[in-house]
């Protein structure tokens, strides 16, 4: 594994800042760290400080997010700023601990819908950049194998899925993270990856690494080395550094035995396999101090006493093997961010793939990159962006192709990157439908590209693609004729809101989200097909592109989606609805007050949840709704001007709080003649006075 990591040890020492070597690790190519204890940097009670014992802190819990946004809106960053400053203080290096993860986040988190567990992860990121600029490391993903923790369906559902890749929502979270910390090491982190769920940690970190997410490292947290043979440990972690050619980091060690002999034995047994390893990046343990921890035993002071493993692990990191262990990250810095990204992980013999090696230098000028696949020399290219248009050689046996990127610095230097991409059987090409669509315009959903299942398409046929399903997805080649901002409209039919979807582009830089994600409301049936709403979020550039409608909930059917250039309108839109309470059936007044400068208002069209319920070209602006379930609607106006540009209301809430109508359901006069007043409550006659009546109450007087 040695070739993976090509810069000497001699370039790494130099090129490293003056560090504090009063910690038990001098080795200039890993630390040595550990983790705040109940709350606090130093544990206190005659143990050591800190900074004398280890070289990298992370926070227990301190960092994570409920125990920062435990209260909406209310970020408490008091313990992670500790820990953080601490180490800069004391010139060592930390890591933040975890960003997206199935435990330990806020309790209101899920109250909320998808679309607003989105909003509120991005809003996450978005205050932990702003406190902490720059970062060393990152856990940007804890525990997502399988159901290690009950909270990762929801997380995946927050993150959109699993998409094409069946881990699209990991590559949104790195993706996430690396926008925003693009120097950082950002790591996925786990436990039982060395034992019990090898093969699936494996599978989980290869996909993200092959889909070309920007993951630098992987994390072994290693709970479960307290009764494992160094046999079973050298297997493993061999296995895993075959498959995934990374860096690797130990995140959470910890040796839970009660017995001072045989926890440091086992200590004495891998520990160094752990620290030695050329790929290992450095080691944290899982705290320190006896009955501090998660669990009983694992503590190496127990009564500010030393344990006898901590006397023998302060021994050991004195040893030249500990010293002069070679690692994959000098400094624990990133000089290079190299990420392979095909334009599809699959392929059939004869395409044409696109390939793009992201890549980066810190301190460093890029000279060239080579690509090879399957050991052969694909491309070498001296300018970005470094892009390959690979042609799939007919002759291509089914199965994975290796790729690895070499980029070479103008010092000499070289920095590694590996990949892989799948070609299966078949020979039907990706390509378009037929004629390519120009936006603005529409696509026929059942038109999805031609190719084969799990390329092209997936979990549908031409037939039934209208029926949507839990899982599907359908690739469409679109021609955008010019770079700016569209809107939508999605024709849709449903007998319930349960239903939601949503667009992306799997481009070669990230995975983009177009769209939010997309509830489907009740339409009163799968016959009834009605226009739903929505916006693209960032602005698209004219040429071609692939876009790719991913169905997250099915049981709706949808028709077409039309595209339309945005522009925002000069002048108002405001939206007005008749007083409630209101409920199932009942005929809710929507009124909007729109004005157009410089030119004149077309239409007004009426919104309940993104759905079309009514279009007035005329003022007074006004539509009916009538709700057909006891929920919360959001109501909007979008006024269009003659120009075909858009101001839209605010929204208001029409909260159905009854099965029955609560509207006006009949008036009578005084006398209890001719109605002074419709369903609708409007007047009939100028002067007509008479009692509104409401499920058979006399109410108010008129």
């Amino acid at each position: 594994m040695q070739r993976i990591f090509k810069i000497s040890l001699l370039l790494a020492v130099v090129l490293l800042p003056a560090t504090s070597r009063a910690q038990l690790s001098s080795n200039p190519y890993k630390f040595l760290g550990n983790i705040t204890t109940r709350g606090n940097v130093e544990a206190g009670g005659g143990v050591p400080a800190y900074y004398t014992l280890w070289n990298q802190i992370t926070c227990e819990n301190e960092s994570k997010w409920s125990s920062v946004e435990g209260n909406r809106g209310v970020f408490n960053w008091g313990g992670a700023e500790n820990a953080f400053s601490y180490a800069k203080r004391n010139n060592f290096t930390y890591k933040f601990h975890a960003l997206v993860w199935g435990a330990q986040y806020p309790d209101w988190l899920p109250d909320l819908s998808p679309k607003e567990r989105f909003a509120a992860l991005t809003n996450w990121f978005d205050h932990a950049k702003a406190k902490f600029n720059t970062l060393p490391m990152i856990d940007v993903v804890n525990e997502a194998v399988g159901n290690h923790q009950p909270g990762n369906p929801m997380i995946k559902e927050t993150l959109g899925g699993g998409g094409k890749t069946g881990y699209d929502w990991l590559i949104k979270a790195f993706d996430m993270a690396y926008q925003r910390w693009p120097d950082a090491i950002l790591i996925y982190n786990d436990y039982n990856s060395i034992r019990y769920d090898l093969d699936a940690y494996i599978t989980l970190v290869q996909t993200l690494r092959d889909a070309g997410a920007p993951i630098d490292a992987y994390g072994n947290q290693s709970h479960e080395l307290s009764g494992i043979s160094d046999t079973e440990l050298k297997s493993a972690l061999k296995k895993q550094q075959d498959a995934l050619q990374m860096p690797m980091f130990v995140t959470e060690l910890d040796i839970d035995i009660a017995n001072d002999a045989q926890q440091k034995a086992q200590y004495q047994k891998v520990l160094p396999i752990l620290w030695e390893a050329p790929y290992c990046a450095g080691v944290t343990l899982w705290g320190y101090i006896h009955g501090a921890t998660w669990v009983n035993n694992s503590g190496l002071y127990k009564n500010s006493a030393e344990r006898p493993a901590m006397t023998w692990i302060k021994e050991y990191m004195q040893t030249e093997a500990a010293k002069s262990a070679v690692g994959p990250l000098p400094g624990t810095k990133k000089e290079a961010s190299i990420y392979i990204r095909p334009a599809a992980l699959k392929v059939v013999r004869g395409d044409v793939l696109p390939i793009k090696v992201n890549a980066s230098l810190a301190t460093k000028t890029i000279e060239k990159v080579d690509l090879y696949v399957d050991d052969e020399l694909a491309a070498t290219m001296t300018q970005a962006p470094y892009i390959v248009e690979y042609a799939v050689p007919t002759s291509s046996t089914s199965g994975w192709k290796k790729t690895k990127a070499v980029v070479t610095a103008t010092d000499g230097s070289t920095y590694e990157r590996y990949g892989r991409f799948s070609v299966v059987s078949g020979t039907s090409k990706h390509e378009p439908f037929g004629e390519v669509p120009e936006l603005p315009g529409t696509i026929n959903i059942e038109e999805y590209d031609k190719g084969v299942s799990g390329i092209a398409y997936n979990n549908t046929s031409r037939t039934t693609v209208t029926a949507a399903t839990t899982g599907q997805w359908m690739d469409y080649t679109v021609d955008v004729k010019e770079d700016g901002l569209y809107s939508f409209d999605a024709t849709v039919a449903s007998s319930s809101s349960n239903g939601r979807f949503h667009l992306a582009e799997y481009g070669l830089d990230s995975l983009s989200y177009l769209t939010e994600f997309m509830e489907v409301p009740n339409t009163g049936g799968k016959g009834q097909w009605k226009k739903l709403h929505g916006s693209i979020m960032t602005e698209l550039k004219a040429g071609r592109h692939v876009f790719t409608l991913l169905v997250e909930q099915g049981g709706f059917n949808i028709k077409d989606i039309t595209f339309n250039r945005y522009e925002e309108a000069d002048g108002s839109c405001l939206l007005k609805v008749s007083a409630g309470p209101y409920g199932v059936g009942d005929h809710v007044t929507v009124t909007s007050r729109a004005t157009a400068r410089n030119s004149s208002v077309s239409e007004v069209r009426f919104y309940a949840d993104n759905l079309l319920i009514g279009t007035a070209t005329t003022s007074p602006y006004v539509c009916t709704f009538i709700p057909s379930e006891m929920r919360k609607y959001n109501i909007t106006a979008i006024a269009v001007n003659a120009e075909g540009k858009e101001k839209q209301s605010k929204i208001c809430e029409v909260n159905v709080t009854s099965s029955t109508p609560l509207a006006i359901q009949s008036v009578v006069s005084d006398e209890g003649e001719t109605p002074a007043y419709n369903v609708m409550g409007q007047p009939v006659g100028a002067d007509y006075r008479g009692i509104v009546i409401k499920n058979g109450k006399k109410l108010m007087r008129k």
